[in-house]
């Protein structure tokens, strides 16, 4: 009899990261680049606060200091903190955003000069530069990087509050945008706001894609006649859990399938007419691999 080889846990990341090393490179230098030319087109003149770069924002409008400087400093300071909380090896993925990006940001800010946004409708700018940030660090994100800064504290925030990253960026910016209602008004807080919805929104799209799959959960009664219009009608496979309810112990079974967007309804519908009672739950899918 042979035996099963253990299977090392930090081999396969290190694997991981090897055969992808250059592809995640480039995501990154990509999506760090995007996001400091956004910064210096769009957030900069629009005064759209957001992270240590709405900091920056803030004190260039107050005391006129450089923003790159503000970013720098603040990011080396907050990779101090990364280091205890979230450890060497994440801290390690941030080291180089928190350099690269601050540097970036003072290497395009020459663009703005070329770039003519008198006329243009304030809000369309804001969601362009959103969705465009939202982007950028996804890519990065999904790089198993970080542009430094506020980043680090989305990510501690995500790791001990138990949220997506796009929820984490809402909750540890709220604190920076609620200054910017004091500094620039009431109206350009919205607006900061409206940003940071979207961007936390885009973002997370970008990391875990678009859902084009729906995952069905179902109990019934009528578990032959439901395997059978699945498998029969849409064609889709299916596989049977043996489950107990919590509450009366009685033993079931639940029946887990998966169906494209465009079928969810079919499928919902299907379901409900063969058993009116049936207790189901749909969630989005994400990523589908595997099967037959």
């Amino acid at each position: 009899m042979f035996l099963k080889k253990e299977v090392n846990p930090d081999e396969v990341v290190r694997e991981v990261y090897k055969d992808t090393r250059w592809t995640r490179y480039t995501s990154f230098l990509i999506g760090t680049i995007i996001v400091a030319i956004t910064y210096n087109v769009f957030l900069l003149p629009c005064e759209v606060v957001y992270g240590v770069g709405g900091l920056g924002v803030i004190l260039k409008k107050l005391y006129g200091i450089d923003p790159f400087l503000v970013i720098l400093i603040s990011s080396i300071l907050l990779l101090i903190l990364s280091y205890f909380l979230l450890g060497p090896k994440k801290t390690s993925h941030s080291v180089v955003g928190s350099l690269l990006y601050p540097v970036l940001v003072k290497l395009t800010e020459w663009i703005p000069q070329y770039v003519d946004l008198k006329g243009a409708e304030p809000l369309l700018l804001i969601a362009l530069a959103a969705a465009l940030t939202g982007f950028g660090l996804g890519l990065i994100f999904k790089a198993g990087f970080t542009t430094g800064g506020t980043d680090i504290l989305n990510q501690i925030v995500s790791k001990y509050g138990k949220m997506s990253i796009g929820k984490a960026m809402i909750f540890t910016d709220g604190l920076v945008i609620i200054l910017s209602g004091v500094v620039f008004g009431f109206i350009k807080m919205i607006y900061s706001m409206l940003a940071m919805y979207v961007l936390s929104m885009i973002s997370d799209k970008v990391i875990i894609g678009i859902s084009q799959s729906k995952a069905f959960y179902v109990i019934t009664c009528h578990e032959t006649d439901v395997k059978r219009f699945i498998m029969q009608n849409l064609s889709h496979g299916v596989t049977v859990f043996d489950v107990r309810g919590g509450f009366t112990g009685n033993h079931q079974k639940m029946i887990m399938f998966i169906v494209p967007t465009k079928e969810y309804f079919f499928a919902k519908e299907g379901i409900s007419k063969i058993d009116p009672k049936a207790f189901f739950v749909v969630t989005d899918a994400y990523e589908v691999s595997g099967g037959e």
